[in-house]
């Protein structure tokens, strides 16, 4: 397997967890607050003071996100036509890799857009 392939499911991965933030920052503390749990997110914020620290540095948060996103899309992109083993089993592995990376990245994308809405849509309406 080509190192090419497996940088870009790494570069995925690291899209999906720095897109995680975004909800972490932004749609989880509305969520509450819409369905009543504002005594539950006290608790939370009490408990893991860093939420605060990730809302007050939104832009920080979403920019490091988008710029993980651009960097997993175009290793994904460079990737996409590079040639499998010709190992039957091998090749099959390699395109399980290629799904996953595609379907990392699409969650990734996702998450961040949700985010985005939350953070920076809701609040202006």
């Amino acid at each position: 397997m080509s190192a090419e392939l497996r940088g870009s499911v790494w570069a995925a991965s690291a899209a999906l967890l720095a897109s995680s933030g975004t909800l972490l920052c932004c749609v989880l503390p509305a969520a509450m607050v819409a369905v009543g749990a504002g005594a539950a997110l006290a608790g939370l914020v009490s408990a893991v003071p860093q939420l605060v620290w990730l809302s007050e540095h939104k832009a920080l948060v979403f920019g490091f996100a988008a710029a993980m996103l651009a960097l997993a899309g175009s290793l994904l992109w460079k990737a996409r036509r590079l040639p499998c083993p010709a190992d039957p089993a091998l090749a099959r592995s390699c395109r399980h890799l290629r799904r996953w990376s595609a379907g990392l990245y699409g969650v990734a994308l996702t998450a961040f857009t949700l985010g985005a809405v939350f953070a920076f849509v809701l609040p202006r309406l």
